[in-house]
């Protein structure tokens, strides 16, 4: 799609350039997109249309401070990577 982005589990969790360099793409849990969004609407927006409804959230890199990054990014990663399974046995 000629912009970088982030895998886990062949999935997209994060993109880098989309849709110009000063943004990137979060796939956020719908409640967490909404929070994201109200808590920091300069930063993050949920992407327009169907890939926007499934948690798809623009983020206006120059307007978001590293920490809040990582947290949306971390929370990326956690939405979309294959749950643990427990090996305990009961």
């Amino acid at each position: 799609m000629d912009h970088p982005d982030f895998r886990v589990g062949g999935k997209i969790f994060a993109s880098l350039g989309y849709p110009d360099d000063k943004c990137g793409m979060v796939k956020l849990p719908p409640d967490k997109q909404e929070s994201f969004s109200q808590t920091y609407p300069d930063a993050f927006a949920p992407v327009k249309g169907r890939w926007g409804r499934s948690g798809a959230t623009q983020v206006h890199l120059e307007n978001v401070d590293e920490p809040t990054l990582r947290l949306a990014i971390t929370t990326a990663y956690q939405n979309i990577a294959p749950k643990r399974r427990s090996t305990k046995k009961v």
